[in-house]
């Protein structure tokens, strides 16, 4: 008997289990004042789901030795905690899309470029503890979205193939990343339009992921 092959969910994190845009974007807002940088909401949305240190290099018109990087990104990390704990949500219906592909034999991941302290403060405060097979963030990759390394990190702490694994993700360089990795991409449109998702490359775009139809998901993956 042919054994039917692991299946993996992959989640980005900001905008598609939590609604964190307002607390990035005020969080951002607060790092500009306390470091005295012309931030506002405007480059907040332009650069949402890049890196801090992508981010850093548009800010500053230059890479940053690693080092002042990572010192000014735990600034802003820490104004984000500071705003969201005590009142960060899961999306509108993820916990029950997590429990349906769970019941359905999917492995959960989280692939993100947020750092692993705020993953962790979603999973502590949502009651996600031990739901997911691998979670990685900004502190275990070297490149950013669009490069394919965060999911196929996810994949490969999970031991399942890319080919066998679907990505749900609301930024165009998380659906372009999703693809370079060879998996199977959902667009959420939590931030952009679907239009944009279907063009960066998305296999199904939805407004959220209320309801989202699991029945066939692991037929399509297992046939890849």
């Amino acid at each position: 008997m042919i054994q039917s092959p692991p299946l993996l969910a992959i989640f980005d994190h900001d905008g598609v289990l939590v609604d964190s845009l307002d607390f990035h974007s005020r969080a951002w807002v607060e790092f500009g004042l306390r470091q005295n940088l012309p931030i506002d909401h405007a480059f907040v949305r332009d650069t949402f789901g890049l890196t801090n240190y992508t981010i850093f290099e548009r800010l500053f018109g230059r890479t940053l030795p690693k080092d002042e990087a990572q010192a000014l990104g735990e600034i802003k990390e820490i104004c984000y905690r500071e705003l969201a704990r005590g009142r960060i949500e899961l999306m509108s219906g993820v916990q029950d899309l997590l429990a349906t592909l769970e019941s359905q034999e999917f492995h959960l991941a989280i692939g993100s470029s947020g750092s692993r302290p705020n993953l962790f403060l979603t999973i502590e405060s949502c009651g996600l503890e031990g739901r997911f097979k691998s979670i990685v963030g900004l502190e275990d990759i070297s490149n950013g979205k669009p490069d394919p390394e965060v999911f196929l990190k996810a994949a490969e702490h999970a031991g399942i193939s890319p080919r066998h694994c679907i990505v749900f993700e609301d930024a165009v360089f998380g659906i372009e990343a999703a693809k370079a990795a060879g998996m199977y991409a959902v667009g959420v449109g939590t931030t952009n339009p679907l239009p944009l998702l279907t063009e960066a490359g998305a296999d199904h775009v939805v407004e959220t992921l209320k309801d989202y139809p699991v029945s066939r998901l692991a037929e399509i993956l297992r046939s890849r």
